[in-house]
């Protein structure tokens, strides 16, 4: 069955004439003639049966039609336009898509990486940020880091390490003390992990404390995030101390209280079923293996 697609000249023409909110703009942008522009934007208007603009002697306007059409035009050609940009830049190379949860990609892997590089030239590793599961089927990804409990079906995972966070503020907020005890921490602001809902209810929980505000607080969806809201005195967080390491070095940031807290998930690789057996995959999945257990074995 043929698709109901019309034709990319035609879509890009309305795309750049949509923009500029002019015909002739969009032609010197194309290096086409107006009359170019003007006849692929009609044939596109025939396709669809839609005015997508409105025409007077002063130029040419958006319908409200055209201008929510442009904007999901210019998205899949934005998409479009990185795939083949991709692609391209794939040729005669081993690529591995990683998905990774983004703190721990910045603070943890990429300072390591270029390792791996060293040690596999052949093989480019690409990082994109991903919080959650998702189907590798869905996506181009050919292997992911995450936070969990590795419960991901149609997977074969690989842990890497405990996450153990510790409460952490601007020294401003610890002042003088050597540390604070967990009745003065509960007093404070609870800075909240949007993924770790429960963290400081379960940190408070490991000492016997009930604290009825333990779910309380703003909420940021990175521990990046988490981090320069403590920085800027907006409250105490619950980091784990390796993706804080210099923000700790440097005395941005320091531990309120040793106490950490303990949890049975942690990270993992995880590579779907189907791309076990590749070699760039498997070099991989064994340098970072070995990278955690040298970590695990410093700590």
């Amino acid at each position: 069955m043929r698709r109901k697609i019309p034709s990319t000249a035609a879509l890009i023409s309305f795309e750049a004439a949509a923009r500029h909110e002019s015909f002739t703009k969009a032609a010197q942008e194309l290096s086409l003639t107006q009359g170019a522009v003007c006849r692929q934007i009609a044939s596109l208007e025939e396709f669809l049966s839609v005015e997508l603009f409105r025409r007077s002697r002063r130029g040419v306007k958006l319908t409200e039609a055209g201008l929510s059409y442009s904007r999901r035009v210019a998205t899949q050609l934005d998409a479009v336009e990185r795939d083949t940009l991709s692609v391209m830049g794939q040729q005669g190379a081993n690529v591995i898509e990683l998905a990774v949860v983004p703190t721990f990609g910045t603070q943890w892997l990429l300072p390591r990486l270029k390792d791996f590089q060293q040690q596999h030239p052949e093989v480019t590793v690409n990082l994109t940020n991903r919080t959650r599961p998702f189907l590798f089927a869905d996506t181009p990804f050919d292997a992911a880091i995450y936070f969990g409990d590795a419960d991901w079906s149609g997977t074969q995972s690989h842990r890497l390490m405990g996450e153990h966070p510790v409460p952490v503020c601007s020294p401003a907020i610890l002042g003088s003390r050597q540390q604070l005890s967990a009745e003065t921490i509960a007093e404070l602001p609870l800075l909240q992990q949007t993924t770790r809902p429960y963290a400081w209810r379960q940190w408070f929980n490991s000492l016997q404390m009930n604290v009825p505000r333990d779910m309380t607080g703003p909420r940021y969806e990175l521990f990046s995030m988490l981090a320069q809201a403590a920085i800027h005195d907006m409250g105490i967080a619950l980091i784990p101390a390796f993706l804080i390491q210099r923000e700790l070095a440097e005395k941005r940031l320091v531990i309120a209280n040793p106490q950490a807290l303990t949890s049975i998930k942690a990270y993992y690789l995880m590579i779907p079923e189907r791309k076990v057996e590749s070699a760039s995959l498997r070099a991989f999945r064994d340098w970072l293996v070995s990278q955690a257990n040298s970590y695990n074995l410093g700590k």
